[in-house]
């Protein structure tokens, strides 16, 4: 009976046998973890998710056990996508490496359940160099200079011109009866010449000697996080 037992599950098992499923699974769990290591080396403390590194060594893993069940039958990976259709996700994605990095489990685990680990292996160290060398590329940090204050924008908008040389760009005016916002963009490098120049005079001593200027407001953003 047990004989039996054992064979029809091994029978029932697809074109893959046991040894082999074994050996793929065990392949992604090795590629699991080097992807595990690169996203954590690649992302800052500020937006490190170790939830959703976990989850892409899971998603390694469920990719494989998918294949692993697929092998060659057409008719089951049909079945199988249409059932994986209706799924639907709705996490937004903080970083756009997040999606480089979900393809690439989705691609190793397809290669791990096919059991083509000289093209999983392979790509897996080629990517893994390259988000070395470029995972920790940011992008310039932008500033929003924010001045609030009374009616008549003519003195904030020669002061800011000529504190940054006409490198500041205009992007909001906010109006109300009594109060206007204006708000511009300048980048870091922008920002950093411009103190240099006026011998380390901040912008917001020159705004505030206007009369009128109720507040001014210096924001650091990027597509990171905004602080």
């Amino acid at each position: 009976m047990k004989e039996e037992l054992y064979q029809y599950i091994v029978n029932q098992s697809g074109s893959m046998s046991i040894p082999e499923i074994v050996i793929g699974f065990v392949a992604a769990v090795i590629i699991g973890a080097i992807i595990f290591i690169s996203y954590r080396f690649s992302h800052t403390s500020s937006v490190y998710s170790a939830k959703f590194n976990v989850s892409l060594v899971m998603l390694t893993l469920v990719t494989t056990l998918v294949m692993s069940v697929i092998g060659n039958n057409v008719a089951l990976s049909l079945g199988m996508v249409g059932a994986l259709s209706i799924v639907r996700f709705r996490t937004a994605v903080k970083d756009p490496r997040d999606t480089a990095y979900i393809f690439w489990c989705i691609a190793a685990g397809i290669c791990c359940g096919i059991g083509d680990y000289i093209v999983a292996g392979l790509g897996t160290g080629v990517i893994f160099l390259v988000m070395l060398l470029l995972g920790n590329v940011r992008n310039n940090d932008r500033y929003l200079l924010i001045v609030r204050g009374q009616e008549g924008t003519a003195a904030v908008e020669s002061t800011v011109d000529s504190y940054f040389n006409g490198k500041a760009f205009f992007r909001v005016c906010n109006e109300d009866r009594s109060s206007v916002e204006l708000i511009y963009e300048v980048s870091a490098s922008v920002l950093a010449a411009a103190k240099k120049k006026h011998q380390d005079k901040d912008i917001k001593e020159m705004l505030f000697a206007i009369n009128g200027v109720d507040s001014v407001n210096l924001v650091c953003q990027n597509d990171e996080i905004t602080r």
